[in-house]
């Protein structure tokens, strides 16, 4: 590990001249690399059990606990879609299940896979573990701050699900949890459930902002010598970006989980109108529900990037490993990425197309919903071309690849319909909207977190999943989203609502009894092959084949670490140094087809390598 390991003894040694481009008629040195500008990091290594897994200030040890905990609350989430699709499909079957439980179940469902699951997964999870490794960091900046983040949010999943035992059980007044009907009586929930969730929200965005500090400012200052912002691999861009939006659309729905929770508790009306009930005026008055639905889709649009860009990151870090080229359009794509985070904060009225907003106001969000698409739809051309005439692996990491791709543009162009105001109106709250969510936000990113987990789990326990099992996972996962969700446009279109407990005798289910029927069914058999994986992991651990040092033959740092997995400080004596960027594959006249990023130019001298 000598040569990847550079400290370049020469750089102390050179003269200003050298340095300055050899104005003294001495040739510059092309291995040169800045010196360190900030002093090594301290760390505390744990001894024990409690001081390496409960007071851990391991950045990797977090992420799988992140990892860990988003994984038992997707269970969760899962279990109640199971439910909930149990009572659409046979009606009556679950002899428990009534309408207040249906509405509840639907709310948490939701709450917990957008934010508990997702969220934390691509940025507690993959962002704790990947960042440090792949700019050449020992740790997190603050890696105590990084602890408490994480027992934040395992105390705010705490008072999530301690909602289900109180009086009332948890909320049920949809996941977006619009007022007044979250607090008024015979809302289920409407007591202590809201309030659980409203607190539990409110920790989890105080926890993340820690987390979020340290991600921002361990990639603008720890970064090892070389590593420069064009040289990060695109995964690192993706939860960077993704970051800057949480830190920015987050305080948004603290301050509206903060106001629902004063209307409910003290009184106040931000949010409640006038109400007339039961012929009595009640004592709200003035408040705007309108305001509560700006402020939750100020969060609410974003956060489908928060969970998208570090998506999309990942994605075209695993198309260039396992096609064996350089990423098309590498600067593109940061751009693009940068661009999708900037406007995904202009867009989020589009949710609210039928809440009687001006047309004109109507027009603007529709025309900035189009907007956006072009360097979404950028990043796919570049995907596609990363993939033309590459050296493709069919392997069950690449298979990941390629169902994302295919789902992301089949969820993205149901997208574009919903942006126009004309369309959108007559499918709002059909089950065309449940669709094209779930293809975009919910399947394409879970796609990518299995890409992940096959491609990452070398690295993180040192042995390959088994490839069998992965493909079984991957075809079972695939066919059956799809025999979910493309029945469901077709509800849509002939006018089926969403969130209804049941149907009963409607006009609608004339030519839909069947399909519902269907696609419970292929629900139960995603659900039930999602914990292949989990018995992949579980058999991998126990009788896994090695993987060694970058099994994949990868460019990036995480994958350069003197012992694999990489323990706590990730980089042994001295911390590498970077002469490239992550992406050289397959470059004419090396003799390998790849070539890492701690190579120095002079060991690569007369090959077809670009500059970077």
């Amino acid at each position: 590990m000598s040569e990847e390991y550079n400290d370049n003894k020469t750089v102390h040694a050179q003269s200003s001249e050298t340095i300055s481009g050899g104005r003294s008629g001495v040739a510059p040195d092309i291995d040169y690399v800045r010196p360190a500008e900030i002093p090594e990091q301290d760390l505390y290594h744990g001894h024990s059990f409690i001081t390496k897994w409960v007071f851990c200030q391991d950045a990797k040890v977090i992420g799988v606990q992140y990892f860990l905990l988003a994984t038992f609350t997707g269970i969760i989430g899962l279990i109640l879609s199971w439910l909930m699709r149990l009572q659409l499909g046979f009606p009556g079957a679950a002899g428990f299940m009534t309408a207040e439980h249906y509405y509840q179940f639907v709310t948490m469902h939701g709450m917990i896979m957008v934010v508990y699951f997702l969220t934390a997964l691509f940025l507690g999870g993959f962002g704790n573990y990947l960042i440090p490794l792949m700019v050449g960091a020992r740790d997190m900046v603050f890696p105590y701050l990084n602890m408490v983040s994480f027992w934040m949010f395992f105390i705010a999943v705490l008072v999530l699900l301690s909602s289900f035992f109180v009086p009332g059980g948890p909320t049920g007044a949809g996941w977006t949890l619009y007022p007044p009907q979250t607090i008024l009586e015979g809302t289920p929930g409407s007591g202590a459930g809201i309030l659980l969730m409203c607190l539990s929200l409110i920790l989890f965005v105080a926890g993340f902002t820690m987390g979020g500090l340290n991600y921002l400012i361990t990639v603008l200052q720890a970064r090892t010598r070389g590593m420069t912002l064009m040289r990060m691999p695109l995964t690192v861009w993706g939860i960077f970006t993704a970051t800057v939006l949480a830190m920015l659309a987050f305080p948004a729905l603290l301050v509206g989980a903060l106001m629902m929770s004063l209307d409910k508790v003290l009184g106040t009306s931000f949010f409640m109108p006038t109400i007339l009930k039961a012929g009595e005026v009640l004592e709200y008055g003035g408040g705007s529900p309108i305001l509560f639905q700006h402020l939750f889709w100020f969060f609410g649009h974003p956060e489908v990037y928060i969970v998208a860009l570090p998506a999309f990151g990942i994605i075209s870090d695993l198309i260039s490993v396992h096609s064996r080229k350089n990423i098309f359009g590498y600067r593109m794509m940061v751009w693009a990425i940068v661009g999708i985070g900037g406007l995904s904060f202009f867009v989020w009225a589009h949710h609210m197309y039928v809440s009687g907003m001006n047309p004109w106001f109507g027009f603007f969000f529709a025309t900035t919903t189009l907007i956006i698409a072009v360097p979404t739809a950028m990043k796919v051309y570049n995907w596609i071309l990363t993939l033309w005439r590459g050296n493709i692996r069919m392997n069950t990491v690449m298979l990941w690849c390629l169902g994302f791709i295919v789902t992301f543009v089949n969820g993205g162009i149901t997208g574009i319909f919903l942006g126009n105001v004309s369309v959108d109106v007559p499918l709002s709250d059909t089950y065309f909207v449940i669709a094209h969510f779930h293809m975009v936000m919910g399947i394409a990113p879970l796609m990518v977190i299995m890409g992940a987990v096959y491609h990452w789990f070398p690295l993180v326990a040192g042995k390959f999943l088994d490839e069998k099992l992965g493909k079984w996972h991957f075809w079972l996962t695939f066919l059956g989203a799809y025999s979910i969700y493309f029945p469901m446009h077709y509800l849509g279109f002939i006018g089926v609502p969403r969130r209804y407990f049941e149907m009963y005798d409607s006009p609608y289910m004339t030519s839909a009894v069947g399909m519902n029927e269907f696609i419970s069914l292929a629900a139960f058999l995603v659900g039930a092959a999602q914990f292949i994986l989990i018995y992949n992991i579980i058999r991998t651990l126990k009788v896994g084949k090695p993987a060694g040092h970058n099994p994949w033959q990868a460019c990036s740092l995480e994958w350069l670490t003197p012992k694999v997995p990489p323990e706590h400080g990730n980089w042994g004596d001295r911390l590498p140094v970077v002469h490239r960027w992550a992406y050289d594959y397959s470059v004419p006249g090396a003799k390998e087809d790849f070539i890492t990023q701690t190579t120095a130019p002079s060991e690569v001298a007369n090959t077809g390598v670009e500059k970077t």
